[in-house]
């Protein structure tokens, strides 16, 4: 098992100085200071962070950012009382001081008394200093509210009387004072006034440097044992892995034995045989112990489990050779991956002289803002590249002009920013077989409801929808919006994923198990296909759970997923149209799209990776679709 080396709570200053860069983002401070959830920002931090490899909780990053920021103003207050000698106090001072320097300063004694404690309380509130109204003029000292406002008393006008108990002889009586200021001077005559203790010998910046010491020394000291526990954790998982590895091991070898002496008993009649191809026998004991189908190489269906044990106690004495694998269920999948491809295979549409323009698939794009024009023009060529003949693209007008200059094969539409935007994008809806929504899409409330509707629009006129991207924002944010529709897919990355299963189950997930957080989620959007991209693609439909598990490459760049989502509108309208033609029926049609796009990506970015290494990018992918298609689908 590869161990993760940004997995515990111990911060590099490369890896400080990256999260800084990214908290500094001006979108970033946007959002902290308008109406989001500080913990939606710092998910999105924290997937940025990721992009950029290291692997970090939001709420580790809240933390980070929280402790950073209270070195800062101690340091500050250290360089106005000490002529700058704590500006050594804080590491990242300056970077600070660049950031905070743009928005209203913060409430140092606020933030001080809050300490550690107060930072995990508040989890769902607002930053402390990042609401205008608790700011404060650090420079001049001035209070921030008006000098009329109203101070509320909370002493009575009227005099409080205070019993007095004077004592006479051997008897006492209690004596009513006639006012609070007689009984005060009473009392300030016969008991002499404390002096107060006055902390001369310990100055503030002596006592500031224990407070920071004693607070690095605590929380390194914690970081440090959860380090530690983390690890023995890792080791436990490890020795568990290699038990079972073993395990397998020996069972497999068990197989081959009893196989080898099965064989080596019926060799002297086989000479007299003619020799012809025999069987190959495959044992992957996972399969049998995980009651999944294995590999059997022979014309016949595939058995189940137990049957197949019985062929290997008693093989064809016609059989020559026996393959055994030691893997944990790789041939398990490659059986099932062929069956899949083959149905795949089957809703391609030929190619004939016959047909006319539009009439093998024409797409359309939902999405491309000003800051984002490559993911729709991903989207939609990637459509054109796997066999689809049109494909339109309805964006703003300030991504138009640039979109048309990447390509003149994509028809461009500026109209997902005009007053009218739904109407305009409805009139083209009855000429569309299916619709992606999400590639560039950007989060701006004007253009999410404008999506929102489109989609509604969309479910109406029953055209297969993916949504991808910022569309999944939408989705989180409004999950009824394609709840239970069964046209309808979900491509999700691991922190989109992640956002869209808290908003509908209002719990964190087993990020143990994917597979069940995976159906659990799709079983709540009422059986909608989810596709969960990572090291194998997960496809389910809540019934159950599809492994995509062709091989691709470690290479990860920006826009892969928009070569998927316009891949899987082309093959979700072929998908359905061939399921109501009766050539599918064993498999929704949605998750037979699913695996196909999912596949024709991996095989892109392998053979796109082959060429270029490294620098292997969407675009090299892009060149890689026919041949890829042509590898898998028309092979």
């Amino acid at each position: 098992m590869q161990a993760n080396t940004t997995r515990g709570f111990l911060w590099s200053d490369v890896e400080t100085r990256t999260l800084l860069n990214i908290w500094g983002e001006q979108d970033i401070q946007v959002a902290l200071d308008g109406n989001f959830r500080n913990s939606f920002v710092y998910r999105d931090v924290s997937r940025r962070l990721g992009a950029m490899g290291f692997e970090r909780t939001p709420e580790q990053c809240r933390v980070r950012i929280k402790s950073l920021k209270r070195q800062y103003l101690l340091a500050k207050e250290g360089n106005l009382r000490n002529n700058g000698q704590y500006h050594k106090i804080c590491k990242f001072y300056d970077t600070m001081e660049r950031i905070l320097s743009n928005r209203t300063a913060l409430d140092p004694q606020e933030l001080m008394d809050g300490g550690a404690g107060g930072e995990e309380a508040v989890d769902g509130l607002e930053e402390d200093g990042e609401d205008a109204q608790d700011a404060y003029s650090e420079s001049t000292g001035e209070c921030p509210f008006p000098a009329e406002t109203e101070v509320k008393l909370e002493y009575p006008t009227v005099p409080i009387p205070i019993p007095v108990k004077v004592t006479v002889g051997n008897n006492s009586t209690s004596v009513r004072a006639h006012n609070s200021s007689q009984s005060a001077s009473n009392l300030s005559t016969t008991r002499p006034k404390r002096p107060r203790k006055r902390r001369a010998n310990f100055p503030m910046e002596k006592l500031m440097e224990q407070f920071l010491e004693q607070s690095a020394q605590a929380e390194d000291s914690f970081y440090r044992m959860e380090e530690q526990r983390l690890q023995a954790e890792d080791r436990r998982r490890e020795a568990e892995h290699a038990r079972e590895l073993h395990m397998l091991q020996m069972l497999g070898q068990m197989f081959s034995n009893i196989s080898s002496a099965r064989l080596s008993s019926a060799a002297s009649p086989s000479k007299t045989v003619p020799s012809a191809r025999a069987p190959v026998f495959s044992s992957a004991s996972p399969s049998c112990t995980r009651s999944q189908s294995s590999h059997l190489r022979r014309p016949s269906p595939q058995t189940d489990c137990f049957t197949q044990q019985s062929q290997l106690l008693n093989p064809d004495p016609q059989a020559l050779g026996f393959e055994r694998y030691y893997s944990l269920g790789t041939t398990s999948h490659r059986g099932m991956d062929d069956d899949l491809l083959s149905l795949v295979k089957s809703t391609v549409p030929p190619l004939t002289s016959k047909k006319h323009k539009g009439q093998d698939g024409r797409i359309g794009i939902v999405g491309g803002c000003q800051d984002y024009t490559g993911a729709p023009y991903f989207a939609a060529i990637s459509a054109l590249k796997v066999g689809a003949d049109l494909s339109h693209v309805f964006c703003t007008k300030d991504a138009a002009t640039v979109i048309k200059s990447y390509s003149p094969e994509l028809i461009v539409h500026p109209v997902l920013d005009s007053p009218n935007a739904v109407e305009e994008i409805e009139k083209w809806l009855p000429r569309l077989h299916g619709l992606v929504v999400g590639p560039g899409l950007g989060r701006e409330d004007f253009l999410l409801k404008t999506a929102k509707e489109v989609i509604e629009k969309s479910k109406a006129r029953n055209i297969p929808i993916v949504i991808d991207a910022d569309g999944l924002w939408l989705v989180t944010q409004q999950p009824s919006v394609i709840q239970g529709y069964q046209k309808g897919i979900l491509t999700p990355n691991f922190m989109e994923f992640t956002r869209l299963y808290e908003a509908l189950h209002h719990e964190p997930m087993d990020s143990s198990d994917h597979q069940r957080s995976v159906m659990q989620l799709s079983v709540a959007m009422g059986n909608l296909t989810l596709v969960l991209k990572g090291e194998q693609d997960l496809i389910t439909d809540g019934s159950k759970v599809i492994s995509c598990s062709v091989e691709g490459s470690g290479r990860r760049c920006g826009g892969q997923g928009d070569l998927l989502s316009g891949s899987m509108g082309v093959l979700a309208h072929w998908a359905h149209a061939a399921s109501a033609a009766g050539m599918i029926r064993s498999m929704n049609p949605s998750v037979v799209a699913a695996f196909g796009a999912c596949s024709l990506t991996r095989q892109c970015n392998s053979q796109a990776f082959q060429q270029h290494g490294r620098s292997t990018t969407t675009s090299d992918m892009i060149q890689e679709i026919g041949s890829a298609f042509k590898k898998l689908f028309e092979s």
